[in-house]
């Protein structure tokens, strides 16, 4: 069976999705059992952060090393299978370890996907980046989806996180196997480019894009089901739609961006999309009903959906540096918000509440607003 190159990576972004969405969609179920509130709970989550932080730092060339089918396999199911040991787990400070483990390799997993994407791109001559990412999401709302059920039916952690990767085992099996590294982007490599990927001055706005775009990311998927649990009190399924609404709108804009950053270009699209996410994070702030809530998830998954694969591509376009040391450069400080947003965020639920704990994301939002000139008012040139 044949599977085209872009595929393979679509489906390594949905797998490695598809395991940290089923323990997201857990925290609450993983909070009681270790016995913690929110604002521990948010720092034993750091330890993903702290894993992806020395991976985005350090393991650039040793992405480039390996090449994509070996580091696909090692990150996709690596994370998958350290992700199903936490429910077994009743430490908070072992569950902390584990997730720096995984971090680690979520990292490389990053790296690695994000830089074939771009060259895949380059050889198909047209935008594939946003759809890619979309698939991500689609990983995260399909697992948001069963986990609302899941939780409803009262299926335990274990059982569920199990399930989950035996799944990702299976289906990474067939598609990974098969796997090529595509060739680089012409001039996209330089052999002086160093081991360290950390960022470059020229780099920084783009930074600042992703790191917006991924701190309301971490807002909408690691505390929905906390927030609609403890402002509305619903049931378990009500409150995994929180989760379920904003993968969707996530996923579905993602989808279909490409065509309209290939119609208006990079900037204007990431402008708008900016602006949805700050209309989502007022609706959250201000809801006086669940429904009023799960709009404002799905304005906020909609609204960060395209902005950091746009940031993505910039940086992997950039002529500076090889494209895997810019997208690790871009990925350190981004991606890492992903996973820092759980403490920032419940920290701030703590002392002001977690309605409250949505508007830290606004302020960012602005100063990306001010960056968005690093991006191309016309997608650039594929070959």
């Amino acid at each position: 069976m044949r599977i085209e190159p872009q595929v393979r990576i679509y489906t390594c972004f949905f797998l490695f999705s598809a395991s940290t969405g089923a323990l997201l969609s857990r925290l609450p179920d993983l909070q009681d059992a270790l016995q913690v509130n929110k604002s521990e709970l948010g720092l034993t989550l750091i330890g993903a952060a702290i894993g992806a932080l020395i991976s985005l730092t350090f393991f650039s060339p040793l992405v480039a090393r390996l090449g994509a089918r070996a580091t696909a396999f090692i990150t996709v199911l690596g994370t998958s299978a350290l992700i199903a040991s936490i429910p077994w787990v009743t430490s908070a400070e072992l569950v902390f370890g584990i997730l720096f483990f995984e971090g680690l390799l979520a990292g490389a997993l990053e790296i690695n996907l994000n830089v074939e994407i771009d060259r895949i791109e380059a050889q198909l001559g047209r935008g594939v980046m946003n759809r890619a990412h979309g698939f991500w999401s689609l990983g995260f709302f399909a697992t948001a989806l069963m986990a609302s059920g899941v939780r409803q039916a009262g299926v335990s952690m274990q059982l569920h996180l199990a399930l989950t990767f035996i799944v990702v085992l299976v289906v990474a099996a067939m598609v990974i196997s098969g796997m090529r590294s595509a060739p680089a982007r012409a001039l996209g490599e330089h052999a002086d480019a160093g081991h360290v990927a950390l960022p470059t001055l020229g780099l920084l706005p783009l930074c600042v894009i992703g790191i917006a775009a991924f701190l309301v990311e971490g807002a909408g998927i690691d505390w929905s089901a906390i927030y609609m649990r403890d402002v509305f009190q619903v049931e378990p399924f009500v409150g995994g739609l929180g989760l379920t609404m904003f993968t969707l709108f996530m996923a579905l804009t993602r989808l279909f961006a490409d065509r309209f950053v290939d119609q208006y270009g990079s900037r204007a699209v990431a402008i708008t999309l900016l602006l949805i996410s700050t209309a989502g994070l007022t609706a959250v702030w201000l809801a006086p009903h669940p429904h009023v809530a799960l709009v404002g998830f799905a304005l906020m998954g909609s609204g960060c959906s395209a902005v950091y694969p746009l940031a993505v591509s910039a940086a992997a376009q950039r002529t500076d540096r090889p494209a895997h040391m810019n997208v690790a450069a871009l990925g350190q400080m981004s991606f890492i918000v992903f996973f820092l947003a759980p403490p920032l965020l419940g920290f701030v639920a703590e002392q002001a509440g977690i309605r409250t704990s949505y508007l830290v994301c606004i302020p960012l939002i602005f100063v990306a607003l001010f960056c968005v000139k690093s991006l191309s008012t016309r997608r650039s040139a594929f070959a």
